[in-house]
């Protein structure tokens, strides 16, 4: 006679590995304990030097008689040194160093290209921040996008074990659905910031723009990272809801 319970269990789907359960529920591994130090003083050097060093520089050279375009230009070493103390500090060269790189080299090509204006390099400035906005938008039909590369750059501390667990978040459907729309609203959001300082670059003038462009930049970086943090932090939330809900139904079942 055959084993018709025999029979039924083999056509029966069996039980779900534990990783398959948790990417279907969503329960994303704790990440593991990082340096708040290293993290904040990561982020001081990178504001003192991307904000405050160049506009001191420009008004310090301004006093000496520098010409607008030799001061901005001079400015914009500052960038420069943050990049390369990240890439010393992490001792590695990952996508975002790649990205930030590439965009130093092609601020520096076209600043040279072109009138050589104060004015107009401000525009070209302006220009290149609505590229980066475009690069966020294009990367969408990435395998991963841009938003990805800067996340973990920020939400880890470099070590393997943190670059480890951000790398295995990706197989998470609420994860890689959060990515992407950061990465949009980061995208749409700096094409808009490029077109406000072009418009304004046309219309005020060099030593006002001076000031008010970094503000514009790291003012809208400001925005989207407070937003960045409180819509990650939603998305994690209802990512351990759906957790719950799915333990209590295997538990029920």
């Amino acid at each position: 006679m055959p084993d018709h319970d025999h029979d039924h269990d083999a056509t029966r789907p069996g039980p779900a590995t534990a990783p398959e359960a948790r990417a279907a529920a969503d329960e994303r591994p704790a990440p593991p304990a990082r340096s708040r130090g290293a993290a904040l003083g990561g982020w001081v050097l990178t504001i003192s030097l991307n904000v405050a060093a160049p506009i001191l520089t420009y008004n310090a050279l301004r006093d000496q008689g520098w010409s607008e375009f030799a001061a901005l230009l001079a400015s914009g070493a500052w960038p420069v040194l943050d990049s390369a103390v990240h890439l010393a500090w992490r001792r590695r060269l990952d996508e975002f160093a790649v990205v930030t790189l590439a965009f130093l080299v092609l601020t520096a090509v076209v600043s040279l290209v072109g009138p050589h204006s104060a004015k107009a390099l401000l525009i070209k400035d302006s220009a290149i921040t609505g590229l980066f906005g475009l690069l966020c938008l294009t990367t969408l039909l990435a395998p991963r996008p841009l938003m990805f590369y800067f996340g973990r750059k920020f939400a880890t501390d470099g070590t393997a074990a943190s670059t480890a667990w951000w790398n295995g978040l990706w197989e998470f459907e609420g994860f890689r659905q959060t990515v992407r729309t950061m990465t949009t609203v980061w995208g749409v959001a700096y094409c808009l910031e490029a077109a406000v300082r072009i418009a304004l670059s046309y219309t005020l003038g060099t030593d006002t723009m001076v000031t008010l462009s970094p503000i514009l930049i790291y003012g809208v970086l400001g925005v989207l990272v407070l937003w960045t943090a409180t819509y990650g932090k939603r998305a994690r939330r209802k990512g351990e809801e759906r957790a719950a809900a799915a333990a209590a139904a295997v538990a029920q079942g």
